[in-house]
């Protein structure tokens, strides 16, 4: 489909008709112009029978005279002015006949010879008039009548043409005026509702950012207009607006991650802590003994641990050195692997160790992928589960499969808990998408992330950044 514009489908209508319109006046411009042809032919008919007229009463008046000349065998000098005076109109009129008349070149040439025979200057011969003036009516005489049944053709063909004029302007007009309102109206509702239904949906996607729900409008997969301008960039805007809200949502929940951390800290490693400083002033009082002593390295070493979860949980040092991979190897053979859990398999790819995601992008996997598994162990039952992490095309996919009971789904989305939440929020953050669905096994749920590669090139600039929140 050809590009148009806002202004041309608005002004498409509208053309339309004045472009039929148009045509619709040329044409009855052109059908005037030939009946205008026609009225300057039966004109020039009319003239010709005229000039006919005044030729043979010329001719007629002359013959009398030449007649009359002859019986009184006397030519008087009022006979020969007159004479030349009826010779004068005689010539005159034939010119008109020979201009206006188209006449057989023999015929031409006939009364060409009579008017110059006729023409009393050349000298008087009564003998050479009369045969003239015998040649020349008869010629005259048989144009007339030719002139006169063309004069009659005309002007029967003249009213003829003026009824069919009439008919035909009028059923002209009536199919181009019939035509043109019917198919600028259907233009012009076809656009109008075209326009209004698209601006409704951009209006409707802009409610509902407004409202809250910041589910993109569809972009157009081909830009025609400005309002795919307007969609392209609302889809973009809406995009923008759900990262922003999803790092504000981290920020939130890292905070909550602080405060759970400064509580865990405060529980456990302090009061940890306190315990061994009380013993250490029990052996320094002198009231101490050895089991004493082997108490206090006991507490002391799980502290040390405990301080050591609190800051891998803060931020693998794993990720940091090894990668993606390694971390989470190092994650589930340190944490998973217990005979009281479910068995699992992971499966990383080493086309994604070579991709050089961003630290964000890495550590935004890694929190995703042990929530997943989290919510597997916390909540599915299950006796299995399954990690991959692959390259597809041009995308990194993580995907965790268990084989127990399930979601229970209100439509396309599981119930909303906390831990969905925040895989949701993860992954916007990082421009990925992310859906659940029946595993492949008899029972169970099925998590899949799919994060474009040239989306999670955008996180470059946040390599300095750290995400301190847990899962």
């Amino acid at each position: 489909m050809m590009r148009l514009t806002l202004k041309q489908q608005m002004f498409l209508a509208p053309a339309t008709v004045l472009t039929l319109t148009t045509v619709l006046v040329i044409f009855l411009q052109y059908t005037y112009w030939d009946l205008s042809v026609k009225r300057q032919e039966a004109a020039k008919v009319s003239q010709t029978f005229v000039a006919l007229a005044e030729a043979d009463l010329a001719a007629q008046r002359m013959q009398g005279l030449v007649s009359h000349v002859t019986r009184r065998a006397q030519l008087d000098i009022t006979a020969l002015e007159t004479l030349t005076e009826l010779h004068d109109h005689l010539a005159g009129a034939v010119k008109r006949i020979l201009t206006l008349m188209p006449l057989p070149d023999s015929t031409r040439a006939l009364l060409n010879q009579a008017v110059n025979d006729l023409d009393p200057r050349h000298g008087y011969d009564g003998s050479r008039f009369l045969s003239a003036l015998g040649l020349l009516r008869p010629q005259l005489v048989a144009l007339a009548e030719q002139s006169q049944q063309r004069r009659e053709q005309l002007r029967d063909v003249h009213l003829q043409n003026i009824d069919e004029l009439v008919a035909r302007t009028a059923l002209i007009t009536i199919i181009g005026v019939g035509t043109a309102i019917p198919l600028g109206t259907l233009l012009s509702l076809f656009f109008a509702r075209r326009l209004q239904r698209r601006i409704k949906t951009l209006s409707d996607s802009a409610g509902r950012i407004v409202r809250g729900d910041l589910t993109p409008p569809p972009a157009p997969q081909r830009v025609q207009d400005e309002l795919d301008d307007l969609a392209v960039s609302i889809n973009q805007m809406t995009d923008r607006l759900i990262r922003v809200v999803s790092t504000e949502k981290l920020l939130e929940g890292a905070e909550e991650e602080r405060r759970r951390i400064a509580m865990d800290l405060h529980d456990q490693s302090l009061s940890d802590l306190s315990d061994i400083l009380r013993a250490l002033q029990n052996l320094r009082s002198g009231n101490g003994s050895g089991e004493e002593l082997g108490k206090i390295e006991e507490d002391l070493q799980r502290a040390i641990a405990n301080l050591r979860d609190v800051m891998d949980n803060l931020h693998p040092q794993t990720l940091e050195i090894l990668g993606l991979g390694a971390a989470l190897q190092s994650h589930f053979e340190r944490h998973l692997d217990k005979a009281h859990l479910p068995e699992y398999h992971l499966y990383i790819s080493p086309q994604v160790e070579g991709l050089g995601l961003s630290r964000l992008c890495q550590l935004s996997l890694y929190r995703i992928a042990l929530e997943a598994v989290h919510n597997v162990i916390k909540h599915a039952k299950a006796s299995r589960y399954e990690i991959t992490l692959d390259r597809r095309d041009d995308e990194v996919v993580l995907v965790v499969e268990d084989n127990g009971c399930g979601f229970r789904f209100q439509g396309q989305e599981p119930i909303t808990g906390r831990g969905l939440n925040n895989i949701r929020e993860r992954a916007r953050a990082m421009g990925a998408r992310v859906q659940w669905g029946p595993s492949r096994f008899t029972s169970g749920t099925r998590f899949e992330l799919n994060l474009p590669l040239n989306g999670s090139s955008r996180h470059e600039r946040d390599k300095g950044k750290t995400d301190h929140g847990t899962s």
